[in-house]
């Protein structure tokens, strides 16, 4: 068809358009050979509830092999209260899983099977990621296993409230694709690292899909392994990262001009009770700095629960100093 405006005939397309969308296929297709091989199904039992036969429900999900002597990173809520545990590997190869520990706070869980050798992902690093960069979910969906979906981030430090009625803060919001068994599935780049593990969708809406940023995973996994638990304090806040002006953060001394944006209080809380608002950014817990949400999550350590600490935030931008006990989080308290 000649163009309107030189009487010439359209173009073809460019080769560079072709051979984009070849490289485009071939890290998706490098990333998914590169992790597939340590991604598991995950089937459990559940204990029986009225059951006369006696049989608990079953149910499953997915993971991923994060060390070669068998230790499986997935969510909390696929395994959590389990009487069994099994882990099949791509190949064929099925184990037992023991639970190391769970964190129904960020929805995440350690197992272990009893076997050596096995191939372990790269873990990644999240803070990295920018939206609109390519990620790659792969999971076992109603059972299918290792089936890839790919798409993009579409957004970064989402809040998300778990089930066990935290808010989860700095959540990756992406449209690759999740279905029911793709919970404890590895959220990838483009270059194998597995940058996230995915934990939730939005129903009836298509593309609202969410995954734990895998820097906050190391973090978490490291304590279940050494105590199994996680107890942790907690201020009642939903938060976010934020930047902060380079001429405040200057003047307020700040090592890196970000900090954690207070989006919701909850009533009778450590912040409500400190006078903390909505708005107001969190910059420093005891002359510690808090640049991000991780910072945050990393200060409320066990030692500081029931403890005044003095919590420097900037409200409109001005600083001030409040004080706050944190509390233990209802979510690690267990009979």
């Amino acid at each position: 068809m000649p163009d309107a405006t030189n009487g010439n005939d359209y173009p073809p397309a460019p080769a560079s358009d072709s051979a984009l969308l070849d490289a485009y296929s071939q890290a998706v297709v490098s990333a998914v050979e590169s992790v597939s091989p340590s991604v598991v199904n995950i089937e459990v039992e559940m204990p029986a509830r009225g059951d006369r036969s006696g049989r608990g429900a079953n149910g499953s999900g997915s993971g991923f092999v994060f060390t070669p002597d068998g230790l499986i990173l997935t969510n909390s809520h696929v395994v959590s209260g389990a009487t069994r545990i099994e882990a099949s590997l791509a190949d064929g190869q099925r184990y037992r899983a023991d639970l190391v520990g769970d964190d129904p706070d960020t929805d995440l869980a350690v197992l272990r099977v009893h076997a050596r050798d096995l191939p372990g992902v790269r873990l990644g690093d999240s803070a990295a990621l920018r939206p609109g960069q390519v990620v790659i979910a792969i999971g076992n969906p109603f059972g299918f296993q290792t089936t890839v979906t790919a798409g993009v981030v579409s957004a970064l430090g989402r809040s998300l409230r778990s089930r066990s009625g935290r808010l989860m803060d700095d959540i990756i919001q992406t449209d690759a694709a999740l279905n029911p068994g793709n919970s404890g599935g590895p959220l990838v780049n483009s270059r194998g690292e597995v940058v996230g593990v995915n934990t939730a969708i939005i129903l009836p809406a298509q593309g609202l899909c969410f995954a734990t940023p895998i820097n906050t995973a190391k973090w978490v996994a490291g304590r279940l392994i050494q105590s199994g638990r996680i107890r942790r304090g907690y201020l009642g806040i939903a938060g976010q990262n934020v930047p902060v002006p380079r001429r405040v953060a200057r003047l307020q001394g700040l090592p890196e001009p970000r900090g954690v944006l207070v989006v919701g209080v909850e009533p009778a809380s450590p912040a409500a009770r400190a006078g903390l608002r909505e708005r107001d950014i969190l910059v420093a817990l005891d002359g510690q700095p808090i640049s991000g949400v991780d910072d945050l999550h990393r200060l409320l350590t066990e030692d500081r629960i029931g403890v005044r600490a003095s919590l420097t935030v900037l409200r409109e931008l001005e600083p001030r100093t409040l004080e706050i006990a944190p509390m233990e989080s209802r979510a690690t308290v267990r009979d």
